[in-house]
C-alpha cells in the first residue's frame, strides 16, 4: 500500500501559509521546518522544498541533502527570490537540486513539478487524498 505524498518545507517564512494550505487541499501532507532535520526524519517525505534568502547557499544545501543516507532520488526543489542570478541557480542544479522555482510560483506549479519528478521513480509512488476522501494515485 502506498502512503500519502509528503512534502517537507525547509526554511519557511510567514509567506508560505497560503501555499502550504493550497498544497494540502490538493492532497499532499505538508510539514514545515525552520532548519534541516536529522537524516532519519526525512524518510517519510517524497519531496523537499528549500527556501533560502541567499541563493548562493543552495549549492551547499543541495550537496548536504543529497549526501545524506537514504535520501535517494527524492524530489528536491528550491524557491529563490526573483533576483537570483542564473549562475547561482545553475550551481544549485549541479549540486543536487532537481528544480529551481521563483518565489512567485503557485502551489500548483510546485505540485506539478513534484509529480513530474516522482513519476519516474516507482519506489516513491504515493497517494494524493482527494477533497472527497477518495484516493488518487500520483
Amino acid at each position: 500500500m502506498h502512503q500519502q505524498c509528503g512534502i517537507l518545507f525547509i526554511g519557511v517564512s510567514g509567506k508560505d501559509k497560503a501555499r502550504i494550505d493550497a498544497l494540502q487541499s490538493l492532497g499532499f501532507r505538508v510539514d514545515e521546518s525552520a532548519e534541516l532535520p536529522l537524516s532519519d526524519g526525512m524518510a517519510s517525505y517524497h519531496a523537499v522544498v528549500v527556501r533560502v534568502r541567499d541563493a548562493r547557499r543552495l549549492a551547499v544545501i543541495g550537496t548536504r541533502l543529497r549526501a545524506r543516507p537514504h535520501f535517494g532520488r527524492r524530489a528536491l526543489l528550491a524557491l529563490v527570490a526573483d533576483g537570483a542570478s542564473d549562475r547561482d541557480c545553475r550551481d544549485a542544479t549541479m549540486s543536487g537540486f532537481d528544480q529551481i522555482l521563483p518565489e512567485s510560483c503557485t502551489a500548483r506549479d510546485i505540485a506539478a513539478q513534484i509529480l513530474r519528478l516522482l513519476r519516474a521513480y516507482p519506489e516513491y509512488r504515493c497517494l494524493l487524498r482527494a477533497p472527497t476522501g477518495r484516493r488518487k494515485a500520483a
